[in-house]
């Protein structure tokens, strides 16, 4: 009788889902496409690099750290398609990267990019993580700070991004080692559309009245001894 090996999902796995989540949201929200090298990179440690770095921390089921690195490029393009994709004029968008707005915008888009990756964990590998508010700097050329994660067997992965404009922004992922090995055979959960749940919300529900008539004329029969 042959064993049947049961499926694992890896650090490699782990990093397919993020990448995969961080296109989705920048292309959703840039209205632009956004893809990623076919090749990863094993580092030791995980660094905020110039131009912008963005980082968040995670815990749960697991832990570890994600860091977003931007050139100024990818930046500023990534800011300008997102600004303008929400209607806001050319006119009144920031024109340096160092600029305040363009940073909490990338940290918007992080939050979003690991909030739709939290997303993926609960309904895949049925377990829970909880994300830290993103922590955005504009770093100098000469500087890059390395992120301390607390992990006791870090794994840390490095992945290329390309813009729509080919502009380079770089993933950083550092995880504690560990395997989901699936225990027996399930569906994952779909993701909810939003749009079907405001669908639902906006939706009149229907104004149920109990028919009091024959009720008051059961009781008052029952009253009766009848």
């Amino acid at each position: 009788m042959t064993k049947q090996t049961s499926p694992v999902f890896g650090t490699e796995d782990l990093l397919v889902s993020l990448c995969d989540s961080v296109t989705k949201v920048l292309s959703l929200a840039t209205q632009s496409p956004i893809r990623y090298s076919g090749m990863v990179q094993r580092i030791t440690k995980t660094c905020l690099r110039p131009d912008i770095g963005c980082f968040v921390l995670f815990d749960g089921g697991f832990s570890g750290l994600v860091v977003l690195n931007f050139s100024s490029q990818s930046a500023m393009e990534l800011y300008q398609s997102y600004m303008l994709n929400m209607g806001i004029s050319r006119e009144d968008l920031a024109s340096t990267y160092t600029s305040d707005e363009v940073s909490n915008v990338m940290g918007e888009l992080m939050n979003q990019i690991v909030g739709e990756f939290s997303g993926k964990v609960s309904r895949q590998l049925q377990t829970h993580i909880t994300q830290s508010q993103p922590k955005m700097l504009v770093i100098n050329k000469q500087v890059m700070l390395s992120v301390d994660t607390n992990l006791d067997q870090p794994e840390s992965r490095r992945v290329t991004f390309f813009t729509a404009q080919n502009a380079i922004f770089y993933l950083e992922l550092a995880v504690d080692r560990t395997e989901f090995i699936q225990l027996y055979d399930f569906e994952p959960q779909e993701a909810p559309d939003p749009d079907a749940l405001l669908e639902e919300a906006a939706r009149p529900q229907p104004l149920h009245v109990p028919a009091r008539g024959n009720d008051d004329h059961e009781d008052l029969l029952r009253g009766l001894g009848m």
